[in-house]
């Protein structure tokens, strides 16, 4: 088969379209042919190094967002059949240990990654346990089910098993345009919250308003930190707002501390702009303020979000698409953070 193979740490020209042997499935194991695969920060990240996630070895295949057909179904499979249209939890625990056993798997220190930490699906084909491929509905296009694994499950864990966000409640959500971002949003509008977006364009911020933000703040590269907090004060009428999901990091971090009201809670998710950050220790305690790292989700919540997200109602627009052997292009296009929404491999 195809695969997009990453043999060293850099720029884009680590990456090539090289052929490498068929996935054959062992017991408990489907082979998927894959229909699309998403491109991730991540992906970045571990091209760039150091390698972000304890395991990872090169050469190494990228593509945690997978949904495709099964091709192949090794011993033991009961659940799956050649054919079935699937989409793929990438999260991978041992679920025999006691953490696992505790329905804690997010903390099972024997996890691995489907495209983060073994081959994952900027390929052909790809080699997953069957019990992380999940059926997709028939009325899904397997090019949108690509979308939700990793953004979807992420957005929901941080913004309700993490934040608790709940009715009436107000929330600042950074990167509107981004795919934790978009999933974010409308997921706090289900939960009948009140959103603040920000970004850093217009049309980015039109497409935030458009998916259920309340109040809209441009806030680019250089747009001073006061000048941010000053508008979500105005938008909440001075008080601040109930929580703020972060997955950006350095760059929205100080907006993200002094937008809150009293008592509010930062729930961060993410470090795409580097990986130490400043708290004001005699503002944080003197306004009691809470800051909440948000763990890896289980996979009890990957299927409700899966579930969640087949209703209806929610959307992931695609901002490009990309063939496998330009895997690095769709890469620039994500690192260029032009994108609005999610960008996409189809093998």
């Amino acid at each position: 088969m195809r695969a997009v193979l990453q043999r060293g740490f850099g720029g884009v020209e680590v990456l090539a379209v090289e052929s490498v042997p068929d996935p054959t499935p062992g017991p408990g194991e489907v082979v998927v042919q894959v229909a699309a695969c998403g491109v991730n920060h991540l992906d970045i990240m571990q091209r760039r190094g150091p390698a972000k996630i304890p395991g990872f070895a090169l050469p190494h295949i990228a593509g945690m967002d997978v949904a495709g057909t099964v091709a192949a179904v090794g011993p033991e499979v009961t659940t799956l059949a050649s054919g079935d249209r699937v989409v793929v939890n990438p999260g991978v625990p041992c679920f025999s240990c006691p953490t696992c056993l505790a329905g804690d798997d997010g903390f099972c220190h024997q996890t691995r990654v489907i495209g983060a930490t073994t081959a994952g699906g900027y390929a052909e084909y790809v080699l997953v346990p069957a019990r992380n491929a999940h059926l997709v509905p028939d009325h899904v296009p397997l090019a949108e089910a690509a979308l939700v694994p990793t953004i979807w499950s992420t957005a929901w864990h941080a913004v309700s098993a993490t934040g608790g966000l709940t009715a009436g409640e107000t929330v600042l959500v950074h990167a509107a345009a981004s795919g934790v971002s978009l999933a974010a949003i409308q997921l706090a509008k289900q939960l009948g919250a009140t959103v603040v977006a920000t970004a850093s364009s217009a049309d980015k911020l039109a497409f935030a308003g458009s998916i259920g933000a309340d109040h809209l703040v441009l806030a680019g590269a250089d747009t001073p930190t006061e000048d941010v907090v000053g508008a979500v004060k105005a938008a909440t009428g001075g008080r601040g707002v109930d929580m703020v999901l972060d997955h950006v990091g350095p760059a929205t971090w100080p907006a993200s501390v002094f937008s809150l009201a009293p008592r509010g809670r930062l729930v961060f998710v993410g470090d795409t702009t580097g990986p130490e950050v400043t708290i004001p220790l005699e503002y944080a305690f003197h306004f009691g303020l809470k800051f909440l790292g948000s763990d890896p989700y289980p996979a009890r919540e990957f299927a409700q979000v899966l579930e969640r997200y087949w209703r209806g109602g929610l959307v992931t627009p695609v901002d490009a698409e990309f063939a496998l052997a330009d895997a690095a292009a769709a890469q620039t296009r994500l690192e260029e953070r032009r994108a609005i929404g999610k960008v996409l491999l189809r093998p």
